[in-house]
């Protein structure tokens, strides 16, 4: 009888619980359960939630009882950046703001009178984002002290789960450096920047590594769910996941993982903390086994999704890549620049820079569809020709996980503008990598070596080629 791994990836938009077994060599998924996320205004915030979120993991979990498949082991990955602070009940003080809300507006600057932003990337090599968590909390330090004063621990959410699931609290190290609170080393908490800040040390738990046997269901879950079963931490950041599934032992492998971000980058032994590296906004974020992704964070599919729900026609996304491909319009936009993190409206947006820009505005779905992913596509190779200066590495190919991969007409377009050939998938890259660590922590996998060639073997990899072929 085979033995049985829960991944419960939750994203954005929505979360998904994934068993994985092995047979023959081969990873086998099946996706048992599915359930909406969003971020809500709540009191003026874009908030999280997570009391909800957390009725769906056990939902899901149910499940897989109702399957009478029993895993042996469950773990949780989410996004980075967001957070609870809890308080000495256990209980959440406030809200579970997310990262696309305001508040953080202006706390950069207030961070930097403590601490100026290159001596902060020198100590972390963490790529400025306003809505990292060292920004998050500052804001909470401004206009919420109390919380910060009542606070007993504080948890990423993912390791907020994983204290529901166990009742033990701990910081995941792939998820803690998204906080830019973490030392370069990635060994421990920043405990001199921490007091620099004002941010009470007390409240951060111990940073563990992926694969850590958390412990068991609590009593109270596992007399809900129907079942008991280890609690195995996975690289609890989706990226982490995601790039721990790129089906390549090569020693260097670039990537992206493409989903409603698109992270580009790939692995190294050691950061890059230097004041050029920050200058192009890399990030040295951690990675399984104490690697650390250097990559870049794009703004990514984000853009297509929203254009995708304002239009008044419902086109699939594989109608808007048809009628991009018979668009001719020139014009770019910059999918980092601020104005696309969360506009009212995606569409205007992109026609407003066009506008500034003095370029050809799009009108039609199809344009519009045509102006993104060319976007996309010059991103990606100015962030390859970035990735190679800094590593000095010429790199021939490319490989894509997550949603993201099954963008035929993106994965061409990039294969063209990059000049390197692309290898896309697996799609389910993040949910892959959790069971990946699962199944590392069971001893079923001997390694990350072996995962990868297992992951390779198990999916099918699509190829697109620099002169437009694909095979």
């Amino acid at each position: 009888m085979a033995n049985y791994y829960l991944a419960v990836d939750i994203g954005a938009s929505g979360g998904r619980h994934m068993l994985g077994h092995l047979e023959d060599g081969r990873m086998v998924m099946e996706e048992i359960y599915r359930f909406e996320n969003g971020m809500q205004e709540k009191g003026g915030e874009l908030c999280w939630d997570l009391a909800g979120l957390f009725t769906e993991i056990k939902n899901g979990m149910k499940r897989c009882g109702q399957l009478g498949k029993i895993p042996v082991s469950v773990g949780v990955d989410t996004w980075g950046v967001d957070f609870v602070l809890l308080d000495k009940k256990g209980q959440v003080l406030g809200n579970t703001v997310g990262y696309r809300d305001g508040r953080t507006k202006g706390m950069d600057e207030r961070v930097y009178e403590i601490i100026p932003e290159e001596k902060l990337y020198a100590r972390n090599g963490i790529q400025k984002q306003i809505f990292n968590t060292i920004y998050q909390l500052e804001a909470v330090k401004q206009k919420n002290p109390d919380q910060l004063e009542k606070a007993e621990c504080f948890l990423m959410v993912p390791d907020y789960f994983h204290y529901l699931l166990t009742g033990r609290r701990a910081a995941e190290y792939t998820e803690s450096t998204t906080t830019q609170l973490v030392g370069s080393s990635g060994e421990e908490w920043d405990w001199e920047l921490l007091g620099m800040l004002g941010f009470p040390e007390r409240i951060f738990p111990p940073i563990i590594k992926p694969g850590t046997l958390l412990g068991t269901l609590t009593e109270e879950v596992e007399r809900e769910v129907g079942f008991s079963c280890r609690v195995v931490v996975p690289a609890s950041h989706d990226t982490a996941s995601a790039v721990l599934a790129v089906p390549s032992n090569e020693k260097e492998t670039l990537y992206i993982s493409s989903g409603t971000w698109s992270l580009m980058g790939t692995e190294r032994m050691e950061a890059d903390c230097s004041e050029e590296s920050r200058r192009l906004n890399f990030t040295n974020e951690g990675g399984y086994d104490r690697r650390f992704r250097y990559l870049k964070n794009i703004m990514g599919l984000w853009m297509i999704q929203s254009v995708k729900k304002e239009l008044p026609e419902k086109y699939s996304f594989a109608q808007l890549c048809d009628m991009a491909e018979q668009e001719t319009i020139a014009s770019l936009v910059d999918c980092n620049d601020d104005s696309f993190l969360a506009p009212r409206s995606m569409i205007t947006a992109v026609q407003d820079f066009c506008k500034k820009t003095g370029q050809q505005v799009p009108e039609t779905a199809g344009q519009l569809a045509h102006v993104i992913y060319q976007s996309l596509a010059e991103c990606y190779k100015k962030t390859a020709q970035e990735l190679e200066g800094r590593t000095g590495v010429c790199y021939d190919s490319l490989h894509i996980v997550g949603g993201g991969s099954n963008a035929d007409y993106l994965n061409r377009l990039t294969a063209q503008a990059t000049g390197k050939t692309v290898y896309a998938g697996p799609a389910e890259g993040t949910a892959i990598g959790n069971l990946a660590v699962q199944m590392m922590a069971a001893g079923e996998l001997a390694g990350l070596q072996q995962a990868r060639k297992c992951i390779y073997d198990s999916w099918e990899i699509k190829r697109f080629m620099p002169d437009g072929r694909t095979e």
